[in-house]
């Protein structure tokens, strides 16, 4: 996660309160996806950023994951395409041990 992200972020979570903040991924790369959680989660763990030392603690998770919740047709038409390309179940691992890691 770059550090404009990190700040986007941070301050939103400090406007609204961190239980009001939800993150949602959609990077293609369960590698990326699991440092951008441990990043909203346990703050930047490669200490260049904004989030460095600021465990946020927020619920974060991957679009592949909030399939049952969003409309099966918009589904389709925007993620399904990405859903035949990519491991999604090794984002969705990668996404389940981050937060179990970061004790989410």
């Amino acid at each position: 996660m770059d550090m404009a992200n990190q700040a986007r972020i941070k301050e939103t979570a400090e406007k609204y309160g961190t239980e009001n903040v939800v993150v949602i991924l959609g990077g293609g790369e369960a590698e990326s996806a699991g440092l951008t959680a441990e990043t909203v989660i346990s703050g930047d763990p490669t200490y260049a950023g904004p989030l460095t030392n600021v465990a946020l603690g927020l619920d974060v998770f991957h679009l592949f994951e909030l399939k049952d919740l969003i409309d099966e047709s918009v589904y389709e038409e925007q993620v399904s395409m990405m859903e035949m390309v990519l491991d999604v179940d090794a984002i969705i691992s990668e996404m389940e041990n981050v937060r179990k890691d970061c004790g989410k």
